[in-house]
């Protein structure tokens, strides 16, 4: 009796929550950033909401809350209980984050919900166009020679230029000074205007620049080179496969969120993502590889990815208290 009572009780909830599915939203839905205005994560999340509030039939707005390496908005979000905000995000917060922080104000694998992983992409380590040095070759030369009087910029301790550089001060026995900054639009703008020589960057935000003279490309954090910039060699060829530059981004729902209702958030992302006009302008267009993972295969992404962050942060030194 006690098993029958359990299958029925089971079986409602699953039609709750396909009801809850069907019917939602019904209020306007908030996609939080933990990023700065401007940069290439927030300009993805604008091009989706966009596209979502015509799938929705409801507003859909982007709330940048940047700040303490992504920890301000994701815990925002983590403690929402209004079943209308969701979390737009990269790696960093879930496969750096965990591994960096002893203590976080929110369990990443408790309170998050994977929806879909919609694109992933490679940074280029981009440099002042006034530093001595046209390749990375040159460049280690240099930093060898002047030790410490070379900086890069970064959006933060353990943030993805932090980690590759500190990778590649190790494997090249070099020495460069890391300079932390607010957020990916800071970071790359301290290259642009020289108050560093370095970081890194993905190409929706540098590639103005690059086209203006004011950074050049030195090395490309991709396994293959990016067919927008043929002539720009990997990391790999140049000996340093060990350089991990890549980010991903995917949106997350808090861990209240019926199954139901997260299938059907990635069937709705995954259609607007796989819109020809839409890939060929957002995707496609900005040198980003398209995804659409859903919440399983996502969820499995990331547990992996974590483990190998863990050994290159335990490489790096990275650690924050």
């Amino acid at each position: 009796m006690k098993h029958w009572t359990m299958v029925v009780f089971a079986a409602l909830c699953g039609i709750a929550g396909s009801a809850v599915a069907q019917e939602w939203p019904t209020r306007p839905v908030k996609l939080i950033v933990p990023y700065p205005a401007g940069g290439g994560v927030d300009v993805m999340a604008r091009a989706l909401a966009q596209r979502l509030q015509d799938k929705w039939q409801q507003p859909v707005t982007i709330d940048n809350r940047p700040g303490a390496n992504t920890l301000i908005g994701t815990e925002a979000v983590a403690r929402s209980t209004d079943n209308h905000t969701l979390l737009f995000t990269t790696d960093a917060t879930f496969t750096i984050n965990p591994n960096l922080y002893t203590k976080l104000p929110y369990d990443t694998e408790k309170d998050f919900s994977p929806v879909t992983q919609l694109v992933a992409f490679n940074q280029m380590l981009v440099a002042n166009a006034s530093l001595p040095a046209n390749n990375l070759k040159e460049l280690l030369a240099l930093a060898k020679a002047k030790p410490g009087s070379l900086s890069y910029a970064s959006y933060g301790p353990g943030s993805q230029p932090q980690l590759a550089t500190e990778m590649l001060k190790q494997k090249s026995g070099v020495f460069i000074v890391h300079i932390p900054y607010r957020g990916v639009p800071q970071a790359l703008m301290a290259a642009v205007s020289g108050e560093v020589q370095l970081t890194w960057s993905g190409l929706v935000s540098a590639r103005a620049h690059m086209a203006s003279k004011r950074i050049k490309p030195l090395a490309y954090g991709g396994k293959t080179r990016d067919s927008a910039y043929p002539d720009v060699p990997t990391m790999t060829e140049l000996g340093f496969p060990e350089v991990d530059a890549h980010v991903w981004m995917g949106v997350f729902a808090p861990s209240s969120f019926a199954p139901a209702l997260v299938n059907r958030m990635h069937r709705d992302l995954l259609a607007v993502i796989s819109e020809p006009d839409f890939r060929s302008k957002e995707i496609e267009g900005k040198s980003f590889d398209f995804v659409g993972a859903g919440p399983d295969e996502f969820g499995r992404h990331i547990r992996s990815e974590s483990r190998s962050r863990r050994s290159t942060l335990k490489t790096s030194g990275a650690v924050i208290e």
